[in-house]
This record gives structure tokens, sequence and C-alpha cells, in this order.
């Protein structure tokens, strides 16, 4: 029955559920792509095929958007199915289809023109919707995104250029169906568009369309959903809307509030409701105007929506609207007087969710106050400007009050006139000193005023002296203060800022200063200052002042930053390490309580001594903590100190050499570098932070407590894998805009690259074990064969720094796998690889000790330089003949798997350096790998699948095994003998290899032979056995010289084809070898007994071209029959046939080495030499040349053997001997005689009977009627019984025999024979007609034999007939004719003929039955009325009819005639019938 929609659907789903839960796989992946683009197939089904695609995702995204991406091209209309599944990959796979995505927009860009189908521009505006959607998320959480950051703006570039081309091309013109999906696409689309100043504009031009088609209220909630997109990201952006279209779409949401809430517009009023919240957080103050406004029209239905609306505000608590609360109660107000009872029940409402706001506390305005505040602060900053301090009465109001307003952060902005007071009050103190004894006026009192201290003092006046380098006259005037109050800050400061002051103002004297040097010099003042103060407390109430001063300033300020760095050169002075460490661990743990955290590590940059001194002075005293971290920044300043930080106390502890001390906070230190690493981008490199962290990292890593290996590795691989991959170095420098810039570019990569390459080599050679400092260079595999040359090139150059100078490696370091990986790239693309890789393989030698033949190697390294592949090559192979001596033997085994691995993976000339270097290897070890060759051979083995691809790769891996079976034959032999059978390409291979050395070939067929005789010495033959076998084939198919080998090899190969007959492969255990087949190739199937023939085979082929045998009259047949048990014996005498007899000596040969086999306990080893020797038993130059006489008394022993098969080729060769040895079969007669006849009794099997017939044609021919005449009876009564026998053969070779017993009848049993002539004739003239010609030939000429014996010569002209070829008779008339002639003979015989004919009437045969009808026919027409008389007249009429019937038309045809024929018969004799 046919399936419904329905039916199919769900039937599909299954389907698709089913798929969903299997493991990755390529072909489902194919199906269901092919499926889902299938026009003919049904959409639901299509659609269900992209969903099973899709969800195939999950277990192996690239296959999946491999096989949508192959079916998604330039310029070429997809199928909409693709572009559908491609937009639910990025909807599912958001993370995974980013990487993508950039080269799906560009592909999509050149399709858009070419869709003019509704379903195809649906499916584009579907995918725009989906892939903006995606590239939002991402450029919005791009940090959680497993991968480094990609150019967001380049996307949304794409996105633009969609979105413009759909709203200009497509949007003026669409059909109401093609506007949802464009309306869909439009609110992803603009959101993106927003993050981009440039777009900002064109975006929000596009609102406008949006906004018009709120028409259908079908599509209003999709356009309302759009329209909510856009204002989230407007407000998250923070893009200022337009008043006009704000206006709009104020308006527009107001009217989809007051609709008629039904489904659909329920859920589009609360959408609409959602946007309304987002305005109000992002335009408050608009919203609210707009909301005054709409509620003063007498409209119930807007004033209903407006008060829903508020209520929805108020109960959302929205922060922003909090000023607004009078605004929104005015607007409340207006209708409070309204009748309306909706209105009255809404306001109701909204009353009570006020009053449930109003329990909560909320922040007062105060707006006027600050304004206020605002106003009495001019004012008074007015003043101050004016105010002249010296007015008489003046200084006593203002001193020392006027100094409470230095510090507060508030009054900032008065401290330009507050300091010109100060000095000008001051100075004038100073002249008054001058010209009076004593002078009160300005006297630093402690009455009721709480002044500053002078530690406050200090540090406001250096923190606002940083501004004098912006040339803020503030900045100046605190300058200007210091020089005037060193008494009042300290008394010990007059003398030292005396002089040091004017040194200070020197750089301000005409132009702003350089911050830095500004800064520098400002922290060295304090520095001596307190140096010069040297007092404890006074430091101590300092650095506290400093401390609260922190939340006066901008996080991001001068100001800010200065405050720290001054904190810290202020903790570097203090001498008491108790409270320093105390505040330091109190800053970096919890940085907020002083300000932003970032602003902590500047502190570093001028008290990082205090760490060292706290950290001296701890390990002296206690040994304890010291310091406790949590900060992270991504300003790349504040990075730099702390690194810089960092690094110094890495530095102070080592100088220590406290050798018991453990830094607790290494491993928090480690992972602040690794982030700040982590964060650089990977496509530039323009900050020092990379090159500053790795040198911290690597400081930090010389401390204890020592990291694990793990986090060791941890480390390192982080670091590279955020360095190496780092574009070229020319790429980098391009980025740069000046020349400075480019240099500075050149000097952070060469930095950087020197850091990574220290610090590999110091977290390497610090291990004491071996194993570890393989773990971690093991790191720089993947990089050292990248395919991108710039990655190699700095692999290898940090992998020249880890190497070289002097290193100390640890005991029981191993070399040869970094020279297997290393040496090849002496031949590399770049000089600078050549000579890194050459630099560090000869750099393993020094390190184990071979100093003297470094030296050497060095200055073959040299002529790397060159641009010649040629010389390159040259060079390396010089350097890799010296180094292989030097190579452990021990680890020789090492060596070659890493070469094998090279020959792999390389390419180009390094393929060639990796060969050469793996030839002179094995050249120079070759003699000392006898305990390693099994696993050498094994290891070569496992790379032949992959090195078959590779041809040049393929020739040095059979140079090697022939360097290997140079100096161990017989073991790589035996190694090659032990794969399993059948042998593979690659053990082919390998077999050919050897054949084709020179230095093994003539040794390796021999070899090879005699191990297949001893696997034959009990005639049993093993997998051994075999596999010797198919490696002698592989040997000798390449034309390797089979003459002296041959006989041998030949009566080997046949014993072991015979002993295999019917034999079965063992079962294998399972092959873990990678096996790579061609296209097309089919693993041959295992059977032993073909191998050994398919051996025999080419043996046999190459004496063909060799001289030694000839074509088989079989053909290609002969080797069928010989694997076949059932006709291996027929095969065997082929093969018999096809020797070269007349090279006697070479067939002698074999047939001595085959004798053994007649007598073999294996009884088919007894039947293959039987079948042999019986075919060559009638070639007369054997009988010469070799004795066959005991071959014969042999075959007449089997003879009588119980197996039939060995009886046949017994008999066989029996009569075979008639043809080779005649004088042989007279003198044995009796006894072969006796064999032979033997056979004919052999009814069960044909074959023995009939090669009896044959041997005895064979051997009759030879004796005459007296050596015959004691068996002649035997013979005829046998002979006949074979006359009516299915088999051709058989029957053929008896009638033929018959006509041979003619000649040897003599008088004994001349009447004997007649008789049984009569008997035997109505054979011979039913089968002239047989269905084999060959048989009716045969019966034609024992009929001419047989005549004379019963006195019919008549009867020839008759015979004569049948030979006619133009008009030979019809069966009727020939038996019509034979019959007219022998009745007026011998009515006898005719009788005869008809009692006999009635068994042929149930012949299988049905020309014989036809053929015995219509002979019935002629007999009866022809006997006389004396024997019609006698004629069973019942039996035959019944048997007639029932001829009727017979299948055969001829035989009804000829039964009819034959019937009216008896009938009219009866009739003209007046007989009843």
């Amino acid at each position: 029955m046919s399936q419904g929609p329905v039916e199919t659907v769900e039937t599909f789903g299954y389907i698709n559920l089913t798929i969903d839960m299997l493991s990755k796989d390529d072909n489902i992946s194919k199906y269901a792509s092919k499926d889902m683009r299938d026009n003919n197939v049904v959409r639901e089904i299509r659609m269900l095929a992209g969903e099973v695609l899709v969800s195939l995702a999950a277990h192996d995204f690239n296959s999946v958007m491999y096989e949508l991406q192959s079916n998604f091209r330039i310029l070429e209309l997809p199928n909409e199915f693709v572009v559908l599944a491609l937009a639910e990959l990025a909807t599912s796979y958001a993370s995974q289809s980013i990487p993508f995505m950039m080269m799906t927009l560009l592909t999509m860009q050149t399709m858009l023109r070419l869709a003019e189908e509704e379903s195809m521009k649906g499916a584009f505006c579907i995918a725009l919707e989906k892939f903006s959607k995606a590239i939002y998320k991402y450029v919005n959480h791009w940090r959680d995104f497993p991968y480094p950051r990609l150019d967001a703006k380049r996307l949304s570039d794409k996105i633009f250029m969609l979105f413009r081309f759909i709203m200009e091309k497509w949007a003026p013109m669409t059909s109401p169906i093609q506007t949802l999906p464009i309306v869909k696409a439009h609110g992803p689309s603009v959101s993106l568009l927003l993050h981009r100043e440039d777009l900002c504009e064109y975006a929000l031009g596009q609102v406008p369309w949006l906004l018009n088609q709120y028409s259908d209220k079908e599509i209003d909630f999709h356009v309302t959903q759009s329209l909510k997109q856009i204002l989230t990201a407007a407000a998250l952006y923070e893009v200022a809307l337009p008043k006009d279209l704000k206006r709009s779409i104020f308006v527009n949401l107001l009217h989809q509030v007051c609709r008629v809430p039904e489904p659909p517009e329920k859920e589009n009023e609360m959408e609409a409701s959602s946007c309304f919240l987002i305005l109000a957080h992002s335009n408050p103050a608009d919203l609210m105007e707009f909301f005054d406004e709409q509620i003063r029209s007498n409209n119930e239905v807007t004033r209903s929506g407006i008060l829903i609306l508020l209520r929805l505000v108020i109960k959302a608590e929205e922060p922003n609207l909090r000023s607004h609360i009078t605004s929104i109660e005015r607007t409340v107000k207006v209708v409070m007087g309204d009748l309306s009872i909706k209105v009255r029940e809404l306001m109701g409402i909204f009353i009570r969710s006020v009053v449930v706001l109003g329990d909560k506390p909320a922040k007062p305005t105060s707006h006027e106050d600050e304004a206020g505040e605002k106003s009495v602060r001019a004012t008074s900053l007015e003043v101050l400007k004016r105010l002249d301090p010296l007015v008489i009465g003046m200084p006593q109001v203002l001193w020392p009050r006027i100094l409470t307003f230095v510090i507060p952060a508030e009054y900032t902005g008065t401290l330009d006139s507050l300091f010109n007071i100060i000095r000008s009050l001051i100075m004038a103190e100073e002249r008054k000193k001058k010209n009076a004894s004593e002078s009160t006026a300005l006297v630093i009192s402690t009455g009721v005023v709480r002044l500053p201290s002078p530690q406050q003092l200090l540090a406001r006046l250096l923190v606002i002296s940083m501004l004098a380098s912006l040339g803020k006259l503030s900045g100046v005037g605190a300058i200007g203060l210091l020089k005037l109050l060193p008494e009042i800050i300290h008394p010990k400061l007059t003398n030292l800022w005396k002089a040091r002051l004017p040194e200070l103002l020197q750089p301000l004297e005409g132009k702003n200063a350089s911050i830095a040097l500004w800064e520098a010099m400002l922290l060295q003042l304090l520095k001596e200052s307190l140096w010069e103060i040297s007092d404890i407390a006074w430091t101590i109430q300092l650095s506290l002042d400093f401390s609260q001063q922190m939340s006066s300033y901008n996080n991001t300020s001068i100001e800010k930053k200065f405050l720290w760095k001054a904190l810290g050169t202020t903790l570097a002075s203090c001498q008491d390490t108790n409270f320093v460490s105390a505040q330091i661990k109190e800053f970096l743990v919890a940085p907020n309580q002083l300000g932003d955290q970032r602003q902590v590590i500047s502190s570093y940059d001028n008290g990082i001594c205090i760490f060292n001194a706290s950290i001296r002075a701890e390990l002296t005293v206690s040994g304890s903590k010291v310091l406790g971290m949590s900060v992270m920044n991504k300003d790349m300043d504040l990075q730099m100190s702390f690194t810089r930080s960092i690094t110094e106390i890495g530095i102070a502890v080592q100088d220590a050499e406290d050798q018991g001390f453990k830094f607790s906070y290494k491993e928090l230190l480690l992972g602040y570098m690794l982030d700040f690493i982590r964060d650089e981008p990977l496509d530039s490199l323009a900050t020092p932070v990379r090159w500053k962290a790795l040198i911290a990292i690597r400081y930090l890593s010389k401390l204890k407590p020592r990291l694990s290996l793990n986090d060791n590795l941890n480390i390192l691989e982080e670091n590279i894998r955020r360095l190496l991959p780092l574009p070229p170095l020319e790429t980098l420098r391009n980025e740069g805009e000046t020349d400075k810039d480019k240099e500075h570019i050149v000097f952070l990569y060469e930095r950087s690259m020197d850091a990574l390459g220290k610090l590999l080599r110091t977290m390497m050679w610090d291990n004491v074990r071996a194993e570890d400092c393989q773990e971690m260079f093991n790191l720089l595999r993947m990089w050292l064969v990248s395919q991108k040359e710039w990655e190699r090139e700095r692999a290898f150059q940090i992998t020249a720094k880890v190497l070289t100078n002097d290193v100390e490696a640890p005991e029981n370091f191993k070399i040869t796998s970094l020279l297997g990986l290393l040496a090849p790239h002496s031949c590399d693309s770049l000089p600078s690889i050549r000579q890194a890789a050459a630099s560090s393989a000869i750099a393993l030698f020094y390190i184990q000790g071979a100093h003297l033949e470094v030296e050497r190697l060095r200055g073959l390294q040299e002529g790397l330089q060159s641009n010649d592949v040629q010389v390159q090559l040259k060079i390396s192979s010089k350097i890799a003949k010296v180094v292989s001596k030097l190579i452990p033997s021990g680890e020789i085994l090492v060596f070659l798997e890493e070469t094998l691995d090279g020959l792999e993976t390389l390419s180009g000339p390094c393929v060639t350096a990796c060969g050469l270097w793996m030839v002179a290897a094995l050249k120079e070890q070759g003699a000392a790998l006898e305990d390693q060759l099994l696993e050498i051979l094994g290891i070569i083995y496992y790379h032949l699948p992959i090195l078959r691809q590779k041809e040049e790769s393929f020739q040095f891996i059979l140079e090697a095994i022939s360097q290997i079976a140079s100096f161990h034959t017989e073991a790589v032999v035996a190694n090659l003998l032990q794969k399993p059978l059948p042998f593979d390409r690659d053990t082919k291979t390998l077999w050919r290899a050897l054949a084709e050395n020179p230095a093994s070939s003539s040794k390796l067929l021999r070899a090879l032979t005699v191990k297949l005789d001893s696997g034959l010495e009990d005639d049993l033959a093993g997998m051994d056995a075999i596999s010797v076998a198919c490696a002698i084939q592989e040997v000798v198919s390449i034309g390797t010289p089979v003459t002296s080998l041959y006989p041998q090899l030949f009566t080997l190969l046949l014993k072991l084809v015979s002993c295999t007959l019917g034999q079965k492969m063992p079962t294998a255990a399972w092959s873990y070898r990678r096996r790579v087949m061609q296209q097309g190739e089919r693993q041959q199937i295992a059977d032993p007994c073909r191998l050994s023939t398919t051996t025999l085979k080419c043996v046999q082929t190459q004496a063909m071209r060799e001289g030694l045998a000839k074509e088989s009259d079989e053909g290609d047949n002969l080797w069928t029959l010989l694997h076949g048990p059932s006709t291996h014996h027929i095969g065997v005498c082929a093969l018999a046939r096809s020797m070269a007899v007349w090279h006697h000596g070479v067939t002698v040969d074999i047939m001595g080495k085959l004798f053994p086999s007649l007598t073999s306990s294996s009884e088919n080893y007894r039947i293959t030499g039987t079948a042999f020797f019986s075919e060559l038993m009638k070639e007369p130059i054997l009988w010469r040349h070799w004795n066959l006489r005991d071959v014969l008394i042999l075959m007449d022993q089997s003879a009588w053997d119980s197996n039939a098969t060995l009886r046949q080729m017994a008999i066989r060769g029996l009569g075979n001997t008639a043809s080779g040895a005649p004088q042989k079969v007279r003198k044995h007669k009796q006894l072969m005689l006796e064999s032979v006849i033997r056979g004919l009794y052999h009814l069960a099997r044909t074959e023995v009977v009939c090669e009896s017939l044959k041997a005895l044609r064979k051997i009759l021919q030879l004796l005459t009627d007296r050596d015959v005449s004691f068996y002649f009876k035997e013979i005829v009564l046998q002979t006949r019984t074979f006359f009516e026998d299915e088999q051709d053969d058989v029957r053929l070779t008896a009638i033929a025999l018959f006509e041979n017993l003619a000649s040897l009848t003599g008088r004994r049993w001349k009447i004997f024979f007649a008789e049984e002539i009569k008997k035997s004739m109505i054979s011979f003239l039913l089968h002239l007609w047989d269905p084999n010609p060959k048989v009716g030939a045969a019966c034609h000429d024992v009929l001419v034999v047989s005549i004379p014996f019963l006195g019919l010569q008549d009867l020839y002209g008759v015979l004569d007939r049948l030979l006619d070829s133009q008009d030979p008779p019809r069966a009727r008339d020939f038996y019509r004719q034979f019959c007219v002639k022998l009745a007026k003979k011998n009515q006898e015989i005719l009788w005869i003929l008809h009692t006999h004919s009635f068994t042929f009437f149930n012949s299988n045969w049905e020309m014989i039955r036809s053929t015995a009808v219509k002979l019935t026919d002629a007999i009866v027409l022809n006997l006389t009325n004396q024997y019609v008389e006698l004629l069973d007249k019942e039996q035959l009429i019944t048997r007639l009819q029932a001829l009727r019937q017979d299948p055969c038309i001829s035989v009804q045809r000829a039964a009819e005639a034959t019937l009216q024929t008896l009938l009219r018969r009866c009739k003209e004799m007046n007989i009843l019938p």
C-alpha cells in the first residue's frame, strides 16, 4: 500500500532520529545531501533530509559543512535546501560555523542576482537572517568562542552588501509572500550593522521601510520582533535614534499595543510592550514626553494603552526612569478626570503598582541641589580669583584654614587659585622675615580647624605636580608650593629641596616636559626625600595617605597612575618589612578597596625593589610568604609594569640563593602571564607583552616549587601556540605605518622568538629526566613539519637555540629521534631552515661528546647556503655518512622510525634527504642490526602502505630493504615469510626488490628452493611451505632465471599443489597493519592450492621463455584444472604433455625427482605422480633415457587400487605404454590385460571404464588373436555392455573397441563373435543417428566390419549411401532399404532386430526413440507373413500408441506411421490386430 504524505513524514522523522544517533559516516552525509537536492523527491522528504544532514553535524561538523559547501559554488544558483541547511547550521552550530562564514557570504553574494523564483529568494532571506544572528552573537561574545578572534568587520561588510542588495532590488517589488522573509531578516541584519559607526546611518535609514510593513496581522508580529532586535542593539551600542525616526517608532508601537488583543495580535502586543521597556531604558525623557502628548487626546484606547505601558515601566523598576517620576505623575494626572470605566480601572491598577513600588527605598534625586552647588562653587571660585590675600587682616583669615581645601578632591578645580593665594601668603611671610626678627602671621595651629598632615600635603602636591607635564597651571602651582613648603612638610627636606627643586623645574622651562621623564624625576625626588627623612613611622603614614587619596581620582587618569607608582616608591623606602608585606598583599588581594585593580600593577614600576628587599629579609628571618596575587588587566602599560615586576621577583628570589624557599604564588603568577599572552592577537605583533611575559615565565619557572611535567608542557604549548602561528614577518612588518613602526615590529618579533627559545631551553634542560626533555621537545614537532615556511623557520630557529651553545643534557638523553626529525630539513626550501636544521643535528652529537667530528661537520654545513638542490643533497649526504657512524647502534631503530615518518609526511628535497640519511645509516650500521632486525623490518612494513603512494619515498624503502638483506639475507627472508597469506602488495614488492638486488638475487631463489624442499619432506604441506612458494612466485615473476633449478622447482611445486588440494587456510590473527588499497583492488582469497598453482604457473611461464617447456594444449585452463580437487589429475596430465621432451635431460631429471610420488603415503601425491607418468609413458625417447620398467610395475599395481582416480591414471599409463614401449606391452601382455580388463568392471566410475576401453584399444592393436584368445570372450561381453552408456566417450570407445575386436576373432571365436554381432546390430543401426556424430561414424565403421561375419555383403551399398555428403538418406528411407536387403538374405536377423527394438522405445535420447520406431516400421513392412503372425501385436500397438503421446513430435509422427504400417499389414493378411 502506498503511504500518505503524513505517514511519509512520520516515517522519515523516525529515520532522521535514528540517523542522528549514528556515529559519523561520510556516506550518510552524502545520501542525505543527495535526497535533499533531488527535485523529484517530495518536498517534505527533502526537508527531512536536510534535517538529517544538520543533525549529523553534531558528530562530524566538518564533513557536513564540506558536503554543503561543495554544492554551494560561486556564480551557480544552488539548491534551495542547501541554502536552508547552511542557515540551520549557523543557528545550531554558531561556534563551528563562524570560521566558514566569510567563504559562505562571499559565495552567496554572487548568487543573489541569479535568484528569480520566490522560493529561492525566501531561502536567501532566511540565510541572511540566520547568518546575521550568528555573527551578532560572535561580535558580542567572541571571548566565549574557542579560537582566536576573527575580523568581525569583514563579516559585517558582507552582511551589509547582501542586505543592501535585498533592500534595493527585492524589497521595492516584493510580493506579499516574499515580504515575510525580508521582514524576518531585517531586524538581525540592521542590529548587526549598528555596531559599526560607519554603517549606523544606513542601518537606521532602513527602519522606516520596516515600520511601513505594519498592515497585515500575519506579519505584524514579525515586524515588531525585528524592531525589538534593532532597539536592543541600539541600546547596547548606545546608538542615538534620530528624532523623526524615534517618534515614528513610538507611534507605530503604541498602535500595536492599542489594537484589539486577538491572536496573533496578543503576541504582537507583548513584543511591542517589550520594545517600550527598551525605549524606557535608552530614551526615558523622549518617551515620557511622547506619552504626555498622546495621553492628552480624548481617545480611550490610546489612554488605556499608555496606562498599561506606564504600569509595565513602573513594575520593571527601570533605573533611568527614577528621575522622571515627576513627569510620570504629571502625565497620569491628565486622565484623572476621565469618566471611562476602562481608563478608571487601569488608573486604579497603576496607582496600586506605584504604591507597591513606593515601599522600596529609592535614591532621591538632587538635580536642583547639584545645580545650586555648582552655582555656589562658581561664585566662590570667581571670588578666589579676584581675592587679594594680602589685604590687611586677610592672611589671618585665610591661614591656615585655606590648607584644608587643598586635599579634598571636590576642590580640585579651585587649586589654581588656591595655590596662588597660598604662594602669595608664604612669599609675603618670607619677605617679612627678612625685615623683622620674628613673624607670627603664618603659624600652623591646631585649633578648631583640622588641618592636613604634612604627609597628606606632600601626597596631594606630588600628584598634582604630575599635571605640570601636561602644561596645566595647577601642576606648576603645586611644584611652586613644594619649593616653598619644605619646612612644613619636614624640616630635614629644606636643604635637599633647595638643591633639587630648581633642577626639577628646568625641563618645564619653555615647553612641556615628557610625561615619562617628569614622572621619573618626581619619583626620584620622593625617593631621595624619604631617604633623607629616614623615619619609619613618617614613611608609613605617607604610604597610608597615598592609599587614602586613591579614591579621589579617575581610574584611567594620569594622577591615579602616578599615585600608585608613588605608593610603590614609598613602600620601597620603608624598612618595616612586615608592614610592607601586609600592605602589598592587601593591595593585590583586594585592590577594589583602593580603586580599579588594574592600577595596582603600576605601583610595581618603582616599588618592585620593595619586593626584592622584603624577600631577602624574609628569606633571612623566617622564609615566610611574601606575596599574594589577584590581578587581571588588559591595559598594555599596566601589563608591562606588572610583567616587569614579576620578572624582577624571579630574579630576586634566585639572587637570594635560599634552597629551602618555596614561592607559593608561582602558579598564580604564571597563570596571569599566560592570560596576557592569550589575550594578544594572533594576526599582529604590535605590543611587547608577549616578549616580556615570556621572560617573566622563564624566571618564574626556575623558582621552587617545581612544576609537574604536565604543567610545564601546558605552559610551553600555550606559548608556542600563541607565537609560531603569527603571519610571516613581512606581513607583520607591513602593518607598521612608518619606518620606525616597522623597525619596532621587527625588533619585537626577534625579541619574542628569542625569548621563546630561551624559555624552552631553560625549562627543557632544567629537567633531570631525559624523558621529560623529550616530551617538551615534542611540542615543536608539528611546527617543524608545518606546510607554512615561516612557521617551520621559526620552529627551527627555536630548536637551534635550544640545542646549541654548550647544552648539558640529562643522562640517557636519546638523540636519534631528534636527529631523524631534524636532519632531512638540511635540504629545506629556506637557507635559514637548512642552516638551523644542520646546526641542530650537529649539536646533538656535541651533546653526546663527539667534539672532533662536530668541528668537521660544521665545515660542511656552510655549503647548505647554496640554492642548488643537488648541491644541498650532496652536502646533506656527506653529513649523513659522517653522522651515521656516530649514531649509537642501540638507537638506530628510533632513528629509522623517525625517517620513515619523514618519508610519509615530507615533500620535495626533504624527502630525498630523508631517504639518503636512512640508507646511509643502514649502510654504516647494517652489520650490527641483527638483534633489532625483526623490529626494523616490522617498522618498515608498517609504513609501506602509505609510502607506496609516494614513488620517491617507496624507492628509498626498497633500497633500505636491499641494504638490510645484503647483510642479513636469511633473516630478511625468514621475516618476510612470516607475513600473512596471501601476500599483500607490499610484501610482494619487497620480494621483488630483493630479487632485483644483484647482491642477493643469486642466493635468494636457491635459498627459497631449499626451504621449500625441507617443508615438504613428509609429503605434507604447511603454511610455511605455501609462504615459500608465494615468495618464489614473486622472485621468478621479475624474470629470475630458473634453468639450473627448474627440475627441482617444478617437482617441489607440483608436490605442493598436490599436498594442498582441498586444504583451507587457517584463520589468521587479526592484523592491525594499515591497509591502503587502490581503487578497484580486491583482496585475494587465501586458497593454499590456488596460491601454489599460481607459483607453479609463474615458474612454468619462465621455463617456457627459457625453452624448458612448451605451451599446454589446455591453455590457461590448465591451471584451473590443476587446483581443482576433482580435475587435478586432468591438469597434471595436461602439464605433463607440456614437457619439452626433447630436453630429455631436464625431463628425466624431473621424472627421477618425481618417482617417489608413486609410492608416497599421500594419496593425492600418488595420484599426481601417477597422472604425470601416465602421460610420459607414451614418449619413446624417455623410455630410452630412463628406466620406466619400475614405473610400469607400479602402474600395474595402482590399477588395482581402491581409489578410482588412481586406477584411472594407472590404466592410462598402461595404455600409453603401447605408444612409448610396444615391446614392453608384448612382454607383459598378460599382466597388463588383466589389470586393464579389471577396470571394465568398475561400473560405478565410468571414467575408469572409459580409460580401460581406451587402454584396451591401444594394447590390442599390438597383439595377435592368439595373444588375446584367452580374454577375447570376456572383453567382447564387457564391451557390449557399454554401447548404450550415457557418456559419449564411453559409447564411442566401446564401439571402436568392438570394431578392433573383429580382427582378433580367429577361428575359435568367429561364430561367437557373429552371434554377438547379431545382438549388437540393433545398437549399431540406431546409433547411426546418435546425438554425437562421432558415435554415428563409429557405428558405420563397425557395421562395415561386422557384415562379413553374417554373410550380408549386399548391405555395403546401403551403408555406402550414408557416406554421401551431398544427399545422405533419411533414417526411414535408410532403414527400409536396409531391411529390404536384409529380408531377402536373412529373415531371422530381421526378427532379432525386432525383438530387441522394444528396449529402445524408452531411450533417454529422442533421436534414438524416433529411429527405433522408424526401424520397427521398416521391419514390420519387410517381415514375411509367417513372422508377422508371430508378432505380439497387442504389445506393439500399445507401445506405439504410448509413443504417440511422446513429447517429441518426431517420435509421435514415427509412431503414427509405424502403427498405420502394422494395421495395413494386418489388414492385408486378414489378421485382427
